[in-house]
């Protein structure tokens, strides 16, 4: 018995000390963000989009990325009519906020101002439905709650192990099977994030137009045009001038790398 109070005892400290060592870490570079963002922030209140611009940029650069910086680019590049820059900067952002409905919002809105309308081919349902619940969390919301459902878990561990009755050891087991399964998606969800974080594939065409080609040259057949601002996901990378391309309704392509910009 005391062997297993033991064992109970160092998985609890595994489950929760480790995080808050994490968070900690986060937290101070989320205060550097705040204290330099207002600089930003009162230029674009005032108008000055192009210098507010330049302010996000230097964050990014000086912090690193931020689904809020992103998001705050994007308006500044929508407010001067950049339309292309604008999307580019919102889909990073939505890279790494997913469940922002203001900037699903303004994506959206900006899209509007495209000239390409490309209709997205049909997933069957139950991918759609699995691709929505991925993305109702952040990568931090995913590791936070399979934290949570493993130190609930232990927790359920601990009542069939201890539990004088029948019916609580039973409650205690069904419970720690059902957030052992919880934990291990949201594992799963987290991953597969941080994967498309940090393999991007999706690029934004940044120039007012291009032609698609059906090989990696210019002398390649002339297959469709796309404009800027428009969403491909990059299929073939490993030529050092062109790239090949697949739009959201299935056609394929070559483009020009400095074309296009990888979100």
């Amino acid at each position: 018995m005391k062997s297993k109070i033991f064992l109970f005892f160092l998985l609890f400290l595994s489950a929760t000390l480790l995080p808050a060592q994490k968070m900690t870490s986060r937290h101070s570079v989320g205060t550097g963000l705040v204290l330099s963002k207002a600089a930003a922030d009162s230029a674009y209140a005032n108008e000055d989009y192009m210098k507010a611009a330049m302010i996000y940029r230097s964050l990014v650069d000086s912090l690193g990325e931020s689904a809020v910086l992103y998001f705050n680019l994007g308006n500044c590049y929508y407010r001067q009519d950049s339309i292309a820059r604008a999307i580019l900067y919102y889909e990073r952002a939505r890279l790494l906020d997913p469940t922002d409905d203001d900037l699903a919002f303004n994506l959206e809105m900006a899209r509007t101002k495209t000239v390409d309308k490309v209709a997205p081919a049909n997933d069957m349902f139950f991918v759609t439905l699995y691709h929505s619940i991925v993305l109702s969390l952040t990568v931090r919301g995913w590791k936070i709650l399979g934290i949570c459902a493993f130190v609930l878990m232990l927790i359920g561990i601990a009542v069939y192990l201890f539990a004088p009755t029948l019916s609580y050891k039973k409650f205690g087991f069904t419970s720690a099977v059902v957030l052992l399964i919880i934990c291990i998606f949201a594992n799963i969800a987290a991953a597969q994030q941080r994967s498309q974080i940090n393999h991007r594939t999706g690029a934004v065409l940044m120039t007012p137009s291009a032609v698609v080609k059906s090989t990696p040259s210019s002398s390649g057949t002339d297959l469709f045009i796309l404009h800027e601002g428009t969403h491909v996901e990059i299929v073939d990378n490993t030529m050092k001038d062109w790239v090949e391309v697949r739009m959201s309704d299935g056609k394929e392509g070559w483009l020009r790398r400095t074309e296009i910009e990888v979100i």
